[in-house]
């Protein structure tokens, strides 16, 4: 099963659709106005809560992000890996230990589980962040989105923080 998931052109909140290849909807991914750890939700069409999204408050050199189911309990916990060429998370979850391995420039990524790739996600290049998770439709498809939704969170936030450091003056 392919999805794409594309964030909207104007959102102050940070929110995403989520559909098929074919441009049907399948989950809303709505955000927050104000939120300093980038919480978004992910509903169904009906806005019934699947998962809250959100980048862990502090995390100085491993960015984290976690999936929390809608009791508040963790379904995931993403870290990712600061010390590395690739772009790679490290995930324990209510399915076991998970790993996702992006190429250098970030483009690319595959869904590894004990070693084994179960799935992948293509970032689009366009004006917007697209990308489009390939995973069985067996697997739970909204856990799935939920871990690209995080990554997207982790990336955001690690560009936003490198910006800011580069824009402080050096005397």
């Amino acid at each position: 099963m392919e999805i794409c998931i594309r964030n909207n052109w104007v959102s102050l909140k940070g929110s995403s659709e989520v559909k098929t290849l074919d441009g049907k909807d399948l989950y809303k991914v709505k955000g927050k106005f104000f939120s300093i750890t980038r919480k978004k939700f992910l509903q169904t069409l009906d806005g019934e809560l699947i998962y809250t999204i959100r980048n862990k408050y502090w995390s100085f050199f491993n960015k984290k992000a976690y999936v929390l189911n809608p009791d508040g309990s963790v379904a995931a916990l993403l870290n990712r890996k600061y010390f590395s060429v690739h772009d790679r998370y490290r995930i324990n979850s209510k399915y076991g230990e998970l790993e996702i391995i992006g190429n250098i420039l970030c483009f690319n990524y595959k869904i590894l589980s004990n070693g084994v790739e179960i799935g992948h996600v293509a970032r689009k290049i366009s004006m917007r962040d697209s990308f489009v998770l390939t995973i069985s439709e067996n697997a739970d498809v909204a856990f799935y989105i939920a871990l690209v939704v995080a990554i997207d969170n982790i990336t955001d936030r690690r560009e936003d923080s490198e910006i800011e450091v580069n824009d402080i003056p050096i005397a």
